[in-house]
């Protein structure tokens, strides 16, 4: 008569779920033991057709399913699969709809994709951005130009070679002196500056800059990359 909204889950062995809207002040002890017996016994047979209609699972997934793989990213390429402020994992959402949805660990990534199509889809523009034209071998403790891209509160964003992911010089190795915004140096998008080369962070890949080394007497070796990338 619509006193009670009764609903029970489990498995043959025993009950994992109850659920009753009660609109009335209390029901007797009778109608709620018909009602787990009646609910027991129609989930019985309920699974007794599901183990028929599919006696053992699918060793073939279908291939509307959505699809989750761990992606192995090594540190130094992390940046070229980001993108600049983040810019591959939106073109990789917005053409494929796969989302990069965690970072698990340091060098890996969970990836969700809505199918197995969009999945390989994402891979062959992954590798686009992963593979890309050489990288020049910059040498430890060398000084090279770099170019300012964009200015940051933290600092600035510097190339020092074409086609080269910006990496940050932050404020700390702008000047020997404490600065609190590149502003203070007069430094702008497009200016050219001196920076020292200390190789990578063996943890995040990133490159390791600074320019606040040069304003004393420095005893290191010049470097200009040019245009191609390549040393001279």
């Amino acid at each position: 008569m619509g006193d009670m909204d009764f609903k029970l889950a489990g498995t043959k062995k025993g009950i994992t779920a109850l659920q009753a809207d009660i609109k009335i002040p209390g029901l007797p002890l009778k109608v709620v033991m018909e009602a787990v017996q009646q609910a027991t016994d129609a989930k019985s047979k309920i699974i007794d057709i599901m183990n028929v209609t599919l006696s053992k699972t699918r060793k073939q997934r279908k291939q509307n399913w959505p699809v989750s793989e761990k992606l192995e990213v090594p540190p130094q390429k992390r940046a070229k699969f980001l993108g600049f402020g983040g810019s591959n994992m939106k073109q990789l959402l917005i053409e494929t709809g796969v989302q990069v949805v965690t970072h698990v660990e340091d060098s890996t990534f969970s990836v969700f994709a809505p199918n197995q199509a969009a999945m390989n889809e994402a891979k062959e523009l992954i590798d686009q951005f992963l593979t890309t034209e050489r990288e020049p071998e910059l040498e430890f403790g060398a000084i090279y130009t770099a170019k300012i891209v964009e200015v940051r509160d933290i600092g600035v964003m510097v190339t020092l070679y074409s086609n080269m992911n910006p990496a940050l010089l932050h404020n700390s190795q702008l000047d020997q002196r404490k600065v609190n915004h590149p502003n203070a140096l007069g430094l702008e998008v497009g200016d050219e500056i001196q920076v020292k080369y200390f190789g990578r962070d063996p943890v995040s890949g990133l490159m390791r800059l600074s320019r606040k080394v040069l304003q004393g007497p420095v005893s290191a070796v010049l470097r200009n990359l040019g245009d191609e990338g390549s040393s001279s």
